[in-house]
């Protein structure tokens, strides 16, 4: 392999706010939720509502949400992701030239690009830090490191560059004997460290519109997919669990059941020592820290359940049997790059 001329990787992941602040918050979100791909609607319908109502208000309630699981260093998201970063590349090796690009905020996907082509990458692997494909997150990472990429803002955007690296997308990795076993080895070891072991496990991913999947997002079935490999792989009996989907805003109709719900009725159903965990997300962030640790500890104590019994899971982040098998799909998808 010619030393000046690593192969270049991306992790890609969605984004976060600079700060736990709604001003910080506020071009966050507008990028985010202006994104076709995350709300479909057409602009004439939605940018006046997203201009005129919901930046207006949303900012300030989210910010709010972060500024409780802010660390002094900066975001968590962030934090696990560099980390991951760092980690992936002391696995790699000088072969390989590991960046982090966010679609919506900084590192931005276009930094990561720069920074890959200034170290003589000419040959990128951008690798989606979701397990399951989705049009919302995965097909989202795909337009923005091909606008990246190209030099352009948008699909129709003037290119601003003469050369364009090749890329290759490493594919959703839901069903990977290797994701499933890294998912097994870390929630056999928090349980181990627990006092009481869980009665029940609720399996949680990010939600997204019915609609979506009646137009062909193949999320939910992959969704189902790595949570049957989990469960057998954990060797739960079919009462043992369940999935849901959590995340849901706006009004129209999304997979369920919501995470939310069925928290809130697991104390009614008999169970109290339910262990959360979410094998969606690689990534400890707003959804896993806010959502489920405090939010649905609080949603699960209001249906009758004690709160020291309710235990919510990190995700993998910088977790070593992960970080191995990110790394051994990256040399796979690099198969005829290398000398």
């Amino acid at each position: 392999m010619n030393k000046l001329s690593p192969i270049g990787v991306i992790l890609a992941q969605i984004g976060t706010p600079s700060a736990p602040t709604a001003k910080a918050v506020r071009p966050y979100l507008k990028k985010f939720l202006s994104d076709r791909r995350i709300v479909d609607y057409s602009p004439l319908f939605w940018q006046p509502l997203l201009q005129g109502i919901i930046l207006r208000t949303r900012p300030r309630r989210s910010a709010k949400l972060y500024s409780q699981i802010w660390e002094k260093e900066g975001s968590p998201l962030l934090l696990h992701s560099l980390a991951q970063q760092s980690g992936l590349q002391l696995l790699l090796g000088s072969d390989y030239h590991v960046e982090l690009g966010l679609a919506y905020s900084e590192p931005s996907m276009e930094q990561a690009i720069s920074k890959l082509e200034n170290a003589g990458a000419t040959r990128i692997i951008v690798v989606p830090l979701f397990p399951q494909y989705s049009s919302t997150t995965s097909a989202s990472v795909y337009d923005q490191a091909c606008f990246a990429a190209l030099g352009r803002n948008n699909s129709t955007g003037a290119a601003s560059k003469r050369f364009v690296p090749t890329l290759r997308f490493m594919e959703a990795f839901y069903n990977e004997p290797g994701y499933i076993s890294a998912m097994k080895s870390h929630l056999v070891h928090q349980i181990d460290n627990l006092d009481i072991k869980p009665d029940y496990y609720v399996l949680t991913f990010h939600g997204i519109p019915k609609r979506y999947i009646e137009t062909g997002d193949p999320y939910e079935a992959q969704c189902m997919e790595t949570a049957r490999l989990l469960a057998s792989a954990m060797n739960w009996d079919s009462g043992q669990w369940q999935v849901t989907f959590q995340s849901r805003f706006g009004p129209e109709e999304w997979i369920g059941p919501a995470t939310s719900n069925v928290l809130g009725e697991l104390a009614g159903r008999g169970i109290h020592r339910p262990l959360v965990f979410s094998p969606g997300l690689v990534t400890d962030c707003l959804e896993t820290l806010h959502e489920l640790a405090i939010e649905g500890r609080e949603q699960f104590a209001a249906g009758g359940g004690e709160e020291e019994q309710f235990f919510v899971t990190s995700c993998l982040n910088s977790n070593e049997e992960w970080l191995l098998f990110l790394a051994n799909q990256v040399k796979k998808n690099a198969l005829g790059w290398m000398n």
